[in-house]
C-alpha cells in the first residue's frame, strides 16, 4: 500500500503553461506576455509584486478552473480579469502546494499556499464572480530557481 506521500508526488500527467501576464503596479492593467524572465530576487520580471524571497512571488491558476468558473457564470472568463500571473493547463494545481515544481528547462517554484479571491472579482466578473472563483482561486509561488519561462513550457513535479 502508497504512503500519502508517495501518493502525493505521482500525478497522471504534466501541464503545459498556456498564458503568462504581468501586473507592472498594483491595480494597474495586466499585460499579456508570450515569456518572462524569473527571478529568486524579484519573481516575474515587470511584475510589482517582488519581495525577494517572498511566498506570493508569483500567482498560478488552472485551465480547467477558468472554464468551470465560466459555467458557473454562464460566460466566458478572459484570464487577465483573474489576476493571475500564469495560466496552466492539465495538472491539478493544488496538487502542487507544499511541492517543488518545474517550469520549462530552468524555473523551479514551491507551492506555497492558496490564492484566495478577493472582493474585486466581483467587479471583475460581475454579480456572482467572487463565489464563482472561491475553490478555484489557484495557487501561490516562491521562486526556487530563476529562468525563462514560455508559453507552452511543461510543468512537472520536481522529484526528490
Amino acid at each position: 500500500m502508497r504512503t500519502i506521500h508517495q501518493l502525493k508526488s505521482t500525478l497522471p500527467k504534466e501541464g503545459i503553461i498556456k498564458w503568462i501576464s504581468v501586473r507592472p503596479e498594483k491595480r494597474s492593467k495586466v499585460i499579456e506576455v508570450e515569456r518572462v524572465m524569473v527571478s529568486v530576487d524579484s519573481g516575474l520580471e515587470g511584475d510589482h509584486y517582488s519581495k525577494s524571497g517572498g511566498k506570493r512571488m508569483v500567482t498560478l491558476i488552472q485551465e480547467e478552473h477558468i472554464e468551470t468558473m465560466g459555467k458557473f457564470l454562464s460566460k466566458e472568463i478572459d484570464p487577465a480579469s483573474l489576476r493571475r500571473n500564469i495560466v496552466v493547463g492539465g495538472i491539478n494545481l493544488n496538487a502542487l502546494h507544499d511541492t517543488r515544481f518545474k517550469i520549462g528547462e530552468e524555473v523551479i517554484l514551491e507551492g506555497t499556499g492558496y490564492c484566495h479571491p478577493c472582493s474585486r472579482m466581483e467587479e471583475n466578473l460581475g454579480p456572482g464572480g467572487y463565489n464563482a472563483m472561491r475553490g478555484h482561486g489557484g495557487i501561490t509561488g516562491k521562486v526556487i530557481t530563476g529562468g525563462e519561462i514560455k508559453i507552452g513550457d511543461i510543468v512537472s513535479i520536481v522529484r526528490k
